[in-house]
């Protein structure tokens, strides 16, 4: 028998910070040097280590976190990183100021959907189900009345199996079509919620005779003792999510309207009143997720003065804002605030702050995103991209990375040369290079 392998390769996005794993702490809140993806930084990450302990007690209500220094020095990589310590349920939005100004919906509307985001609620459910072996599947079959040549399903008669019961259930049509559509038959394991009968395709039985040699698919025990049983549902959604839904219900929506939606806010309201019997009577808990908030200086004095109100809710999320300013006007007035933020909100914040990075903390990160990308580094090009971003600006010599690797792969080789990051450097100009550019052809530019 011929052996077939898959040769398709998979789509991969190497993203600037999926090799952060955490802050990189020992347990008295150190940082190590190297650790959890994170370099450097190491007063910044112990500061960010202290705001973790804080926000898992409970003790960061109505307060936000402001991380301020030069462009390229880890700003985002630490607010990622405190998302990483939180846990994995919690959830992390990422935007940028400039995405609340739109067309499609208020400014204001915009950042309350975005804070709502980042707010999760656990919800915990016990719903009686029926699982098993599908071990018998006859469908009643009748003329379809739209269209006499065809036949639907008007019934069908389901026999479920464990390891130590059988049952069969007689079930309607509309079930019996989703059986038809999801291609269930006889040998795959399934489950169906009794009360809104939806399924769930679990695998193929391992007891199932083999139909396919490849694209079969995943086999899974057969479940023991009843059929009929109660289980415990554990999921996250967010605020956000279920604001949509109960507006969906509550008809606001038009049937043609696109993603951008304003949602009311006795929707909003009634939501929240929801979510806090669910808590008191502990079906669910509150998952209060980080909202990182890049290019703060962009944002108005009405979306700041609206934050800092926001910040007292009870279901707040912990807002991050991230700022490469110094002395800036607060957009929409002619008042001159540190970072471009009003003063009485950067009193509500704990300030960290990042430094430039050195040669060896360079050198370091370089290594680690060519690793993540998957791309081998000759000494001499890793020394040429650490000179590059010493002297002009650590993301241009990590964005080099991908330019040089196409070069090396031009010469058949599977490892990036010296002669390689040269010549992407000498393609690819960075910032100063650029802003010099502008000045000799200024004239020749068009302005607005």
């Amino acid at each position: 028998m011929e052996e077939i392998r898959e040769i398709a390769s998979k789509f991969e996005r190497i993203s600037a910070h999926s090799h952060i794993k955490g802050l990189g702490l020992d347990e008295n809140l150190k940082a190590k040097d190297v650790a959890d993806g994170l370099v450097g930084q190491k007063k910044a990450r112990e500061a960010a280590g202290v705001i973790v302990k804080l926000i898992k007690e409970g003790k960061m209500a109505g307060r936000g976190i402001l991380i301020a220094g030069p462009p390229g020095t880890g700003k985002t990589a630490i607010a990622v990183a405190i998302s990483k310590e939180l846990g994995k349920d919690i959830p992390f939005v990422q935007v940028s100021a400039s995405e609340f100004y739109s067309a499609e919906m208020k400014k204001t509307e915009a950042l309350i959907q975005t804070m709502r985001k980042a707010i999760g609620v656990r919800i915990k459910e016990r719903r009686v189900v029926l699982e098993g072996e599908v071990v018998g599947l006859d469908y009643n079959m009748v003329p379809n009345p739209y269209n006499p040549t065809q036949k639907i399903p008007e019934s069908a008669t389901l026999t479920l199996a464990t390891k130590s019961e059988k049952r069969t259930f007689s079930i309607s049509g509309r079930l019996a079509l989703q059986f038809m559509y999801q291609g269930i038959e006889v040998g795959d394991v399934i489950m169906i919620d009794k009360e809104t009968g939806r399924i769930v395709k679990l695998g193929r039985s391992e007891k199932a005779s083999k139909k396919y040699d490849i694209g079969g698919e995943e086999v899974v025990e057969v479940p023991s003792g009843s059929v009929e049983k109660e289980k415990e549902f554990t999921y996250v959604v967010t605020l956000h999510d279920l604001d949509e839904a109960n507006a969906r219900r509550s008809s606001i929506f038009s049937l043609f309207s696109g993603e951008s939606r304003e949602i009311d806010n006795e929707i909003r309201e009634a939501v929240d009143e929801q979510v806090k019997r669910w808590v008191e009577e502990g079906r669910a808990e509150l998952v209060p997720g980080v909202l990182f908030i890049d290019e703060t200086h962009l944002m108005d004095i009405e979306l700041f003065s609206f934050m800092n109100r926001a910040m007292e809710s009870e279901m707040a999320p912990i807002i991050i804002l991230a700022s490469n300013r110094g002395f800036a006007k607060i957009r929409g007035t002619d008042v001159i605030a540190p970072h471009g933020i009003p003063l009485d909100l950067l009193d509500r914040l704990l300030i960290i702050t990042t430094e430039p990075y050195t040669e060896s903390e360079i050198e370091a990160i370089i290594r680690i995103r060519a690793s993540e990308m998957g791309v081998e580094l000759s000494d001499d090009a890793l020394r040429k991209l650490t000179e590059l971003g010493v002297k002009f600006s650590l993301r241009y010599a990590v964005q080099l990375l991908a330019p040089a690797n196409e070069f090396a792969k031009l010469r058949n080789s599977g490892k990036i040369d010296v002669e390689d990051v040269e010549r992407a450097a000498e393609l690819f100009v960075d910032v100063s290079t650029s802003s010099s550019y502008l000045k000799k052809w200024e004239e020749k530019m068009l302005t607005s």
